[in-house]
């Protein structure tokens, strides 16, 4: 006869055996017995001690001992009976745990793996796809369709099927490299500003990407020394007065103390017939990323209510950039407070903004034996002029490496019981513009299939934690999916803590309606999920977003502050969550 060795019924115990032999402790439950029993090497049986009464308790063999409830005179069949049935009662209430009486859900979890090395690759390889000189992945781009191509053939690879969707969508478009230049004339302002006759005229030149950027939907413009187009300083463009004088003038509006977005602003421009618009940084990330100064960024505008404000039509004749503080104050004390000949601008902006152009939303998906779908995104679109390491190569490649992952348990496994897809969306920067059509174009399967949207938007945390923090920010908005969240990082914390400890996780839940204090924003892939399925219904969605990154929408975006390790806190929590979707009806 065979040794046995008894091991508890629950989960926990047995891991807790398997980790005294230094083994594995992943897997479902009979996984875990069976790799026991084979490290042990004897049988082994469940078991039921601590479950079940044993009988001697209940019939003991000394006569002279016997307890009061074993008399003849008391133990009539219906007592026994009644005894049955409390025992019966008591039995159930401790083995299902009834959430009516106050116990938590019994659910299993087993956490989905990561690899930091190739989540970098992933995004180290998306970067290499960026503009040649600008090193951005702008939406409508070739840029952008040929990084759409790479992230389809990656879910090939993993053995999904894939679809590249592509939609036309109203997209600005950067032809050629700018020019932004100040003359000051020598001669007491009578020289030429160029030429053989530029007697003693001093030029300065600005650098695109450093000292200025483009804005989203900006007009093009060949300004030169020549026209000698005024400008007019608006302060913090709230004075409707000094917008009405800037009419036919390049309207200069400084960014500090107020929230006004390149929207108004531009509006603004419009009605009041502008020539051209230049914003400063005075107010966002500075003296953090390069010495004292402001470092300009891209913003998009909202381009339907810029063309509400210029009669219907979008303003392509109004060139917009985003200068750093320290370029505009150079140009500030050469045009507004030279001590001698003021300074003329030369600038010209060749872009299109009037026109539509094709942006793409790769997909690749793993056929559940339901109809019923989990989706999880992240944009591939960058702004132009940076790599966007971090908003949005992060989410990508954190979406990439999800895949890969759930692909491997699916092979492993077998069908999952939901469809699982995986999409990456262009069109982002400049309006959500590839997520809004995606779900227009499938809004009524949307309506009736999607059972979870999981969107992964800078869930990057710098590894500098002293000076910029190490939080990582969970949210979503239904209390069921965020319990299980909730469930899913207390097990990361205990199986993967040599990480998970060096990271802030918050978790929050926002039920609101769109635009509420409670609600959830509408400022990244998943608005379209959560708001756009119609009046009647809200869309379930899960996010994630890191710390944040004072390099954002700059040139400074780069890998040289990737932290590949910080992603595997959300493709962990979030991965196990859909895996346990895909295998559970619940």
């Amino acid at each position: 006869m065979s040794e046995t060795n008894p091991i508890p019924v629950t989960v926990k115990e047995i891991k807790e055996r398997l980790a005294l032999h230094g083994l594995p402790v992943s897997g479902k439950k009979a996984e875990l017995i069976e790799r026991l029993q084979t490290h042990e090497g004897v049988e082994t049986t469940i078991s039921l001690e601590d479950e079940k009464p044993a009988v001697d308790a209940f019939f003991p063999e000394d006569e002279e001992k016997t307890p009061w409830w074993r008399s003849t005179d008391v133990l009539t069949p219906q007592a026994l009976t009644a005894i049955g049935v409390v025992i019966l009662m008591v039995t159930a209430v401790f083995v299902f745990r009834p959430t009516w009486l106050g116990f938590s859900p019994n659910y299993e979890y087993d956490l989905i793996d990561y690899d930091a090395s190739q989540a970098r690759t992933f995004a180290e390889e998306l970067v290499g796809y960026g503009h040649g000189d600008w090193e951005g992945r702008m939406s409508g781009t070739t840029e952008e369709a040929n990084v759409s191509a790479y992230i389809e053939s990656q879910f090939a690879a993993m053995g999904m099927d894939t679809t590249l969707h592509s939609y036309q969508v109203p997209m600005h478009h950067v032809n050629s490299e700018p020019s932004l230049r100040i003359c000051v004339q020598g001669l007491a302002g009578n020289s030429p500003c160029e030429g053989p006759f530029a007697a003693g005229s001093q030029i300065t030149s600005f650098q695109h990407r450093i000292d200025y950027v483009i804005q989203g939907f900006s007009g093009q413009s060949e300004f030169t020394f020549d026209q000698n187009v005024p400008l007019t300083y608006l302060g913090n463009g709230s004075d409707d007065g000094l917008w009405a004088s800037a009419g036919g003038t390049i309207g200069y509006v400084i960014n500090s103390g107020t929230k006004t977005g390149n929207t108004e602003f531009f509006s603004k421009a419009a009605e009041n017939s502008l020539a051209g618009l230049i914003r400063v940084n005075k107010d966002y990330n500075c003296g953090k990323i390069e010495g004292n100064d402001c470092v300009p960024i891209f913003k998009g505008t909202g381009i339907d209510a810029v063309k509400e404000a210029n009669g219907g039509a979008i303003p392509s004749d109004i060139p917009f950039i985003a200068m750093s503080k320290d370029a505009g104050e150079i140009l500030e004390q050469a045009i507004f407070n030279a001590t001698g000949p003021t300074g003329v601008l030369e600038m010209i902006i060749d872009v299109t903004n009037d026109q539509e152009r094709t942006i793409y939303v790769p997909c690749g998906e793993i056929k559940g034996r339901s109809s019923e779908v989990v989706i999880v995104g992240g944009h591939h679109d960058t702004v132009y002029h940076g790599q966007g390491a971090i908003d949005d190569t992060s989410g990508t490649a954190s979406v990439l490496e999800m895949g890969r992952q759930i692909s491997e348990i699916v092979n492993e496994t077998g069908k999952p019981e939901r469809t699982l897809r995986f999409c990456t969306w262009g069109g982002e920067e400049e309006g959500l513009y590839g997520s809004r059509a995606y779900v227009e174009a499938f809004q009524n399967s949307l309506k009736d299939n999607l059972r979870l949207y999981i969107n992964l938007d800078m869930n990057h945390v710098d590894a500098d934690f002293s000076n910029r923090g190490n939080s990582i920010r969970l949210f979503g908005n239904t209390p069921e999916d965020m319990e299980h969240i909730g469930r899913i990082t207390e097990l990361y914390k205990n199986e993967r803590d040599e990480v998970a400890d060096r990271y802030d996780i918050q978790l929050a839940t926002y039920q609101g309606a769109q635009g509420a204090p409670d609600g959830m924003p509408y400022n990244s892939d998943h608005g379209p999920f959560v708001y756009d399925l119609g009046a009647e219904q809200r869309g379930r969605a899960i996010v994630c977003y890191g710390s944040g990154s004072w390099e954002y929408h700059t040139y400074l975006d780069t890998m040289d502050r990737f932290n590949e390790e910080s992603l595997g806190v959300s493709v962990t929590i979030y991965g196990t969550y859909m895996r346990f979707l895909a295998y559970s009806e619940y």
